[in-house]
């Protein structure tokens, strides 16, 4: 019995030849319209274009499904099932994808649409990608929920961070003094900012609000001899915190609590919240700093950094049921709002506003630096946690440097005080991580887990 149809999987050369041809002429269509070159690799190995990166079309239908529908989710979910591959220098080639994107207008879109949807339709695989994706359930923002969704950001396993962080796995913006300064002393700068910027003095006690791995909290008590509290949902973190500031020596100035932030009580001399405030939602801004505002004492400071919208009126509450790809599979139940909404509800709170700070550009080169060396561990990454969590990583990463390169994202430090006595001139901020000596060795490290009442 003669065949009537041909699986895409199995297209006759003919067919392959002829899908060929419409991929290359609906893009060139595409690129010409928009007036943006992408190079390309077709999957029988055809080379179009020249660039410090490739898109690989692995398949014949690899376009339509990178394409269709428009939306970042479906064009990253393409990614993941490895439809497609970008090889060479993947923020270059998301630039590139925004200004070819950017420059197309509705009737641009109408008139190549139906080369596209010529195309191969792709196969219907999605198991194993779906199986990544977020799944959490209860009221948003609830502590139950917010629990899990930190969790699901955060334990992936600390070997994993590894591939990519410095060597104090500082999972937050680093201070550059310029771009070719090391990570690993851009991270340094950036906590001895933090630290200087609380004028924090021997003695005191400091909260560390989403305390990751322990950095801040660690580098506080080794070079400024407070009492550091650290606070973070994650058990995986908390353990890596403990054991490294028992290898720095402060141990006995160090406490490590596994909680969420509205059930830690007591009075510090100052709190830092930093890469903490994307995760509380933007309808919840507001009780978060009242939250913190409780726990200084008179005379505290608080130091608040994170990231914001680059549009003075653009809040983005981040749903893991929306048709995101961040949402989806990096930052469930995220909120980012502009720096000006941070600064009314910091002052609403009863804070005193003391400092301002925007470090978008520091956030570009850490990223940068970040998807280089993950892409170097590529295998240590994949054997750490899988080769669809490397790929999410690569392509968050790679996208949110975009992002800030192009003032759709900033990153904000607000110094905020309850009746603080900070010096009159600013120097008092600058890092000084070149007169960082040693402190005695102690031991003792505490690690306790707060329940809600």
């Amino acid at each position: 019995m003669p065949h009537t149809h041909h699986a895409t999987r199995a297209t006759p050369h003919t067919d392959l030849q002829r899908t060929r041809e419409r991929t290359l002429a609906f893009v060139r269509a595409f690129q010409r319209q928009a007036g943006v070159t992408i190079p390309l690799r077709l999957w029988d190995g055809t080379e179009v274009g020249h660039g410090d990166f490739r898109l690989v079309l692995n398949h014949p239908w690899s376009l339509r499904a990178l394409l269709v529908p428009a939306t970042d989710l479906n064009a990253g979910e393409a990614y993941l099932r490895d439809d497609v591959d970008v090889t060479g220098d993947l923020v270059s080639a998301l630039h590139a994808i925004a200004r070819l994107r950017d420059g197309l207008g509705l009737l641009d879109r109408a008139r190549i649409a139906p080369r596209l949807l010529a195309l191969p339709t792709p196969p219907d695989d999605d198991v194993g990608v779906v199986q990544r994706a977020a799944m959490v359930t209860g009221r948003r923002h609830s502590r139950a929920r917010d629990r899990d969704v930190v969790r699901f950001h955060y334990d992936l396993g600390n070997d994993f961070f590894r591939c990519f962080l410095d060597e104090d796995l500082v999972y937050s913006c680093a201070y550059f003094a310029t771009p070719d300064t090391s990570l690993e002393l851009a991270q340094r700068r950036k906590l001895d900012t933090v630290v200087r910027k609380l004028d924090l003095r021997p003695g005191e006690r400091l909260l560390d609000v989403g305390c990751g791995w322990g950095s801040l909290v660690i580098h506080a008590a080794r070079h400024f001899g407070v009492h550091a509290t650290g606070v973070t949902l994650s058990s995986e973190q908390a353990r890596a915190a403990l054991a490294r500031a028992e290898e720095a020596g402060v141990g006995d100035r160090v406490e490590i609590r596994v909680a969420d932030y509205r059930e830690v009580g007591g009075s510090f001399d100052a709190v830092a919240s930093v890469g903490m405030v994307e995760h509380v939602g933007s309808d919840q801004l507001a009780a978060y700093f009242r939250h913190l505002y409780g726990l200084l004492a008179d005379g505290g400071r608080l130091l608040n950094h994170g990231i914001t919208t680059g549009g003075r009126r653009v809040t983005r509450d981040i749903d893991a049921a929306d048709a995101s790809f961040i949402g989806r599979y990096v930052f469930p139940d995220g909120g980012l709002v502009p720096a000006s909404r941070t600064i009314h509800e910091v002052e609403e709170a009863g804070f005193e506003l003391l400092d301002v700070q925007q470090l978008r550009r520091h956030y570009a080169l850490t990223l940068r630096e970040w998807v280089r060396r993950l892409e170097a561990s590529h295998d240590r990454a994949v054997a750490a946690a899988s080769e669809v969590d490397y790929r999410i990583w690569r392509a968050y990463m790679a996208g949110s440097v975009v992002g800030f390169d192009t003032n759709d994202l900033g990153v904000v430090q607000v110094l905020a005080g309850r009746g603080a006595d900070v010096p009159l001139d600013r120097s008092f901020m600058t890092p000084r991580v070149d007169l960082l000596g040693e402190t005695r060795r102690g031991g003792g490290a505490r690690a306790t887990t707060d329940r809600p009442g």
